[in-house]
């Protein structure tokens, strides 16, 4: 009777493991939902993205969140950590299912089901059922996230967010011909084309004229995690370097190499991805489908930074 208890015991304590679990790479298995709702924050590096298929949501969040069956995204870098109180803003829901199966709901792009790994304590693998795609989740928690990296390894995307970039103090240095652009764009297009004017300061942003346009390319400096090194190719043939650093989410600070200027510009016209409640952008333009994240390839470059 002891012996037919304790086999009872053992089929109920299996069956409830069961439930909704995933295998890790060392074959513990491991509730799906606890290992998904076990960081606050899972940042989606899309540079490790593989497979010829794309989940849209996935390729333009920063970020998602699975909190009791709500999908949150940040889909821009600007606010990050406020909205939402940094979960960012409700974009669907989700269940979690037998096997590691993860099921979202996304209230724009629609349902994709994916197979869940676990590749280490706070890093997971998302890889679409019915596609060739996999997806590089890292966990953090809210008062953990890495922001500097979050930056710093999406420039190109966070220079996007902004209609323009106005100039608003420029000092030291020598007189250039640099210092007669006042404002800068930078476009989703290829995520290479900016646009430059000459327009009063203080113009509003949809009156600008712009009047020179290029491609730039943003250069990762050897050494250093909070520095880019940004080249400017007018079509004309002039050619403009930088020094990038980042001063907050409205605020970049420009050191031209060639006369050691330094300019500070301020992003005006802020365009936020799929617009959520108590946002400060919330008469903003919205750009839904001009940007999307895609890998990007910076060309690592070896040179002496220039104190200041």
């Amino acid at each position: 009777m002891k012996s037919l208890k304790l086999l009872i015991g053992i089929l109920i304590i299996i069956t409830t493991l069961s439930s909704c679990v995933t295998r890790n790479d060392t074959n513990f298995v491991v509730p799906t939902e606890e290992i998904v709702s076990n960081y606050d924050l899972w940042y989606v590096d899309i540079h490790r993205t593989t497979g010829s298929a794309e989940i849209p949501y996935l390729s333009n969040a920063f970020t998602v969140s699975f909190l009791n069956g709500t999908l949150y995204a940040n889909n821009n870098i600007v606010d990050v950590g406020r909205t939402g109180n940094g979960l960012g803003i409700n974009v669907g829901n989700y269940r979690t299912f037998d096997d590691g199966v993860i099921e979202t709901s996304h209230r724009r792009d629609g349902n994709y089901a994916f197979n869940l790994v676990e590749l280490s304590n706070n890093e997971i693998r998302l890889d679409d059922v019915d596609s060739n795609v996999s997806y590089f989740l890292v966990g953090y928690n809210r008062n953990d996230f890495d922001y500097d990296k979050l930056f710093y390894d999406n420039i190109e995307f966070f220079l996007q967010e902004y209609i323009a970039w106005e100039r608003v103090d420029a000092k030291n240095g020598t007189p250039n011909p640099f210092d007669e652009e006042h404002f800068l764009q930078f476009t989703p297009e290829n995520n290479t084309t900016f646009l430059s004017s000459h327009d009063n300061l203080g113009t509003n942003v949809g009156s600008i004229n712009w009047d020179f346009t290029g491609s730039y390319r943003v250069d990762d400096l050897t050494g250093f995690d909070d520095l880019k090194f940004l080249t400017l190719n007018y079509d004309g043939g002039d050619i403009e370097e930088f020094e990038l650093t980042v001063i907050d989410d409205g605020t970049v600070e420009l050191f031209h190499v060639a006369t050691e200027t330094i300019y500070v510009f301020s992003g005006r016209g802020f365009i936020q991805l799929l617009k959520g409640k108590n946002s400060k952008a919330s008469k903003a333009p919205v750009r839904n489908s001009n940007r999307k994240r895609t890998k990007i390839k910076r060309k690592k470059i070896t040179r002496k930074v220039v104190s200041r």
